[in-house]
């Protein structure tokens, strides 16, 4: 079924209830009644929850897929309300995988539904992945993109790609048995903090809708054996100015996983293939200093001469702002390292802790020489700790 293909004779029936159900479906040539039967025999795997995973569960699931499977860890955050509209109000503070079971059997209670309340690792990633024939990349990081790629590949089984920023979508089917894979695509992940998250550059609300539906359509196709999936074409969708390009893509006969010569034979440690580790791993041993945002308070009231600089976006600096940090980006920090004193400490400032620590790495390896501590938990540790009135994203 990864293929599209079944024994049609293995089939399931469909009952009265479900002809009538589904008749619109039937009434398609390239669906009827053999179609529907392949979708109520279906295995469907849908990685993440959220802005993707969520129409793409709707819809898979008004479609008559017969087993979902859903593998998300997070919680339910108000802040997700804006796009992953399979959950509501109510559902804050619940596990994804709960929240979107009880959103995909409202559709649809004769789907059978299979959570997963586990972060995707290469230690369990065969294991879910080989009960299912079609995986839905609704990731929303490299380490997980590539894991879920190589986990398909490995297995055989096709990869239906989706991924969103900002007014910017694409969608893809990687298949390694009949074209390229994300590999062949980008050889390798972007440097560590080069490409902002959703979290630190925003998405537009409707994008992770049209996307996911468009995954959805893929996998339908797929299950059905259709013409013309996105096999080898990779669709770009601008929903600003509400455009559609298609790019062309292809195996690479030096992909070291689906090449022709290739040395990938299992899954690797995907966090620190795509530098998204916290530690500084070219100091070896050697971790980054923090300071807790209740030390750095103390600090600054006894009249510290630490300087602080905030590497976050303009975007970000407007929804919260430390009225006592330097506003430097981290594609601005280098260039600026000179209004730096190495004679005094610095903070350095983000979201989460997590962008200040690739900021203190990138200036080490340029030469700063001064101490260099990264804000624990960033703002929103400061917000939690310090100041409840700062707002948080």
């Amino acid at each position: 079924m990864a293929e599209g293909k079944k024994d049609d004779s293995a089939l399931p029936a469909l009952d009265r209830g479900e002809m009538f159900r589904y008749s619109r479906h039937i009434l398609i040539p390239e669906v009827g009644i053999e179609g529907q039967k392949k979708l109520k025999k279906s295995r469907v795997l849908l990685v993440g929850a959220g802005g993707l995973g969520s129409p793409a569960a709707l819809y898979l699931a008004a479609a008559g897929v017969g087993l979902i499977g859903l593998v998300d860890h997070d919680k339910v955050e108000e802040s997700n309300l804006q796009r992953q509209i399979i959950h509501g109000e109510g559902d804050i503070g619940r596990l994804k995988t709960a929240s979107a079971k009880d959103g995909i059997l409202r559709i649809n209670s004769g789907v059978l539904v299979v959570t997963f309340d586990v972060t995707l690792s290469s230690a369990n990633a065969f294991d879910i992945f080989s009960r299912f024939d079609i995986i839905v990349d609704g990731s929303d990081n490299f380490p997980a993109r590539y894991l879920i790629n190589d986990a398909c590949a490995l297995l055989g089984k096709p990869d239906v790609y989706g991924a969103v920023y900002r007014f910017e979508g694409q969608a893809t089917v990687f298949d390694a048995v009949k074209g390229g894979c994300l590999r062949c695509l980008f050889s390798s992940p972007p440097a560590p903090g080069t490409a902002p998250s959703c979290g630190e550059g925003g998405v537009f609300g409707v994008l992770p809708g049209i996307v996911g539906t468009i995954q959805a359509a893929e996998v339908i196709k797929l299950i059905l054996n259709g013409e013309a999936p996105l096999i080898n074409r990779l669709l770009a969708f601008d929903a600003w100015d509400m455009r559609f390009h298609e790019f062309a893509l292809r195996k690479k006969a030096d992909c070291p996983l689906c090449g022709e010569h290739p040395h990938i034979k299992e899954l690797i440690d995907y966090e620190w293939f795509c530098g998204s580790h916290t530690e500084d791993a070219r100091a070896g041993e050697d971790t980054v200093e923090e300071i807790s945002p209740q030390e750095l308070k103390n600090f600054l009231d006894h009249g510290s001469d630490m300087q602080v600089i905030d590497v976050r976006l303009p975007a970000e600096l407007a929804i919260s702002r430390l009225s006592f940090a330097v506003p430097i980006t981290l594609h601005e920090l280098y260039t600026r390292m000179d209004e730096l004193d190495p004679q005094r400490d610095v903070v350095v400032v983000c979201k989460k802790g997590e962008k200040s620590v690739f900021a203190i790495q990138g200036l080490r390896e340029a030469g700063y020489h001064g101490r260099l501590l990264s804000l624990k938990g960033g703002v929103n540790a400061w917000a939690a700790e310090i100041d409840p009135d700062m707002p948080v994203y």
